[in-house]
């Protein structure tokens, strides 16, 4: 059986471009209260909590990664996807390095994508996967000659009649240190949960791994696998999340083989509110020998137990597992110590956990083996009321409000927060914060003037 993870850009002539400043996700602030009687736990900071030199600024690498390895994958992230490529019919941008731009290549960003659906009469979410949902995407490709020469003219996707929760926003998620995350034993997620109080405790996301990464044995193609990617944890595999990204956001179909298997879970074409466009009028998306009719990109045969991820998934994959952690802005130790202790005091921490994660000591992704960072995050999904009603087919309204905690590292690079955005500040963020974090809101505001500020100060330098 062999198994190949290649890299390699598969149109060379494409333009590369790096724009500044696009696409979205803020971060969720406050945690859940801690219990009246409990202990506090002791906690102790200083201004570079993250493993990284003092000289590291946000997009770095993390150690061990080459300079050619890492220039190859950012390269891949920015490029500029077009009509031959297989962008659209329906997208929301053209490159990945045009949604994350906040700090630095990677990083979150400003522009809002948006979703819909419907709850039916048994109170279950409905999709509306008929009508194009629950994404609606905000772009066409409009008009343009076809692949075989015809006049196409692909329209621009609306929210449906038949929609009841309207036109949610949702920001992109930052990726720094996103190898990191990825390389969280499932194990380590679980044992969060466990450690919190009933009243405030997480619920652990366990999701289908679409397409797994094939060096990770703990990744399984339709297996099942601890979440922790995305607002809703609904994504287990860095893999995925770039197969998932490329199809949604750009509208790029693509094809892999997992031992052997063809993996087509990301190969069909978004159509504008259902509606299939004629063929060969979606895009002109190259194909090729051996990939599926319709699938922009892919590795083709998967004959002889094949393991291969398409190239360009790959490389966005690759990109986001070498991105290291955004590192900290200087702090006073004194404001930084005062301000961590307050935020554990009422209760933040609960959620965004103020411990050390440390990677296996031979992470399958090929992070830095034994390797502390701190995200400030649970990696579980909770009713902090903020929820957007968006779900998967069938869910309940109560399983729709779930939110994963969003790791709070970078936070200074973010100019919007919360995941629709609503807020431009911290402490409006926190105020958005109720259900299991309401009592940490009601702490905040009783905290004196002094503890306050310094909590405030120490948040906006992570």
């Amino acid at each position: 059986m062999s198994s190949v993870i290649r890299g390699r850009i598969h149109n060379q002539a494409r333009a590369l471009a790096v724009c500044s400043g696009v696409f979205i996700t803020g971060g969720v602030i406050a945690g859940c209260a801690a219990q009246p009687g409990e202990e506090e736990e002791q906690v102790t900071f200083n201004s570079a909590e993250q493993d990284v030199t003092v000289t590291a600024v946000a997009g770095d690498p993390l150690p061990g990664i080459t300079a050619a390895d890492f220039a190859a994958a950012k390269a891949a992230f920015v490029t500029v996807e077009g009509l031959d490529d297989g962008l659209g019919p329906i997208f929301n941008e053209k490159a990945c390095g045009n949604c994350h731009t906040q700090g630095s290549i990677g990083g979150a960003g400003v522009q809002i994508e948006r979703r819909f659906g419907r709850f039916d009469s048994l109170g279950h979410f409905d999709e509306l996967a008929n009508k194009g949902g629950s994404l609606r995407q905000l772009f066409t490709v409009g008009a343009f000659t076809g692949s075989g020469g015809q006049a196409c003219n692909v329209p621009l996707e609306v929210e449906p009649s038949e929609a009841t929760v309207h036109n949610v926003g949702r920001l992109t998620t930052p990726l720094f240190g996103a190898g990191l995350i990825d390389a969280i034993p499932d194990s380590v997620i679980i044992a969060n949960a466990n450690a919190q109080p009933s009243s405030v405790r997480g619920i652990v996301k366990s999701v289908k791994v679409l397409l797994p990464n094939p060096a990770d044995p703990s990744q399984v193609l339709n297996g099942t696998k601890v979440g922790r990617f995305g607002w809703k944890a609904g994504i287990a595999s860095l893999v995925q999340f770039s197969a998932d990204a490329y199809i949604n956001e750009m509208g790029i179909t693509t094809q892999h083989c997992i031992k052997g298997a063809s993996v087509l879970s990301f190969a069909t074409e978004s159509k504008p509110n259902g509606i299939a466009q004629p063929a060969g009028c979606d895009d002109r998306g190259a194909g090729g020998a051996g990939i599926p009719a319709g699938t922009d990109d892919g590795v083709g045969s998967c004959a002889g137990g094949l393991s291969e991820i398409q190239d360009d998934v790959n490389f966005f994959f690759q990109f986001m597992t070498f991105l290291a952690p955004a590192p900290r802005l200087p702090i006073d130790p004194n404001i930084n110590l005062q301000g961590g202790t307050a935020f554990n005091a009422i209760g933040c921490a609960s959620c965004h956990l103020l411990k050390d994660y440390v990677t296996p000591s031979n992470p399958a992704n090929g992070v830095p083996g034994n390797f502390t960072f701190r995200p400030r995050s649970d990696f579980l999904v909770h009713d902090i009321g903020t929820g957007d009603l968006i779900g998967n087919t069938g869910d309940s309204v109560a399983t729709t409000k779930l939110m994963r905690t969003a790791p709070l590292w970078g936070l200074h690079h973010r100019t919007k927060f919360l995941h629709d955005g609503r807020a431009s500040t911290i402490t409006d963020a926190i105020h958005a914060h109720g259900g299991q974090a309401a009592q940490s809101v009601r702490n905040f505001d009783a905290l004196s003037t002094s503890d306050r500020n310094a909590m405030l100060t120490a948040m906006a330098s992570d």
